[in-house]
Formats: C-alpha cells, structure tokens, sequence
C-alpha cells in the first residue's frame, strides 16, 4: 500500500501507529519521530495545536509498538528492516582470543591452591584416629545424685 495512493477517508480511519508504518514502509530508511508525527498531521489537516498536544502520546505507542525499533539520536524505524543474527560460536571465541594465556593460567593456580586446601583439612582428620577422643569427658551415671541441686 503506497501512503500517496491512500485517500483521506481511509487515514482518517487509520491508528497513528498503521499511517507511521506505511510512511517508513515507502520511505524505506529511518526517519525522526518528530517527522513522520509532523507528516501524519499535515495530511490529517490536525495542525501545529494538535501536533504539540499529541506528540507525547504518538511517541509513546511508537516506542511500545513491536512492528518499530528506536535508533540513536531520535530515529526510528521498522523492525524488519534491522534484523540481528547470533552466532555462538562467534561469540565464544572472541571471548577466548580476549582472555590473556596468563590469566588463564593465574585462575587454575588458584583452583588448585583451593582444592589442596580442601584436601589438607580432609587429611587432617585422618592423621590419628585416638586424637578425637583426647578431649573427651565421661560422665558417670551417678553423678547427679551426689551434686546438689
């Protein structure tokens, strides 16, 4: 649907949302909020009162609008205009290049240091089975009745 063919019945019926995507549709770049906001009161003879009043809002349903993406500096466009492809592995090997050897090798240092720690406390307990006992207090049965309470 070209935005020029559209008479103005038809807009008239039109949400400010649908007349933006026909307009960025033909334009075929991104424009500024502002602009197309302009664009769609003039055709709809609203004026320079309701282009003011209404601004705010028509910038509000652009930018909860799916079918828009917001750009820098004020621009928007349509979303299937900008699509992004993920590449994992991509990803992950850049992340490898960036990580200096060094680093790689300080953090494994400080794993084993970690573990022999772990290991230290678990040999520890090992050494002499009659330590545990060494601080052990019995208590005879009869103790109760001879202390006063």
């Amino acid at each position: 649907m070209k935005f020029k063919t559209i008479n103005k019945e038809d807009l008239e019926t039109m949400s400010f949302d649908d007349i933006a995507y026909v307009i960025l549709k033909e334009k075929g770049k991104k424009m500024k909020v502002s602009e197309i906001f302009k664009i769609i009161c003039n055709v709809l003879n609203l004026g320079d009162a309701a282009f003011e009043a209404q601004i705010g809002d028509f910038f509000s349903l652009i930018s909860t609008e799916k079918r828009f993406i917001q750009l820098e500096k004020g621009y928007i466009d349509l979303r299937e205009n900008h699509t992004s492809e993920i590449n994992i592995n991509e990803i992950e090997n850049e992340l490898e290049d960036d990580i200096p050897t060094e680093e790689v090798q300080e953090d494994e240092d400080e794993e084993d240091k970690e573990n022999n720690y772990y290991d230290d406390i678990d040999d520890m307990d090992d050494d002499n089975p009659d330590d545990d006992y060494k601080d052990l207090v019995i208590v005879d049965e009869g103790y109760e009745d001879e202390v006063d309470l």
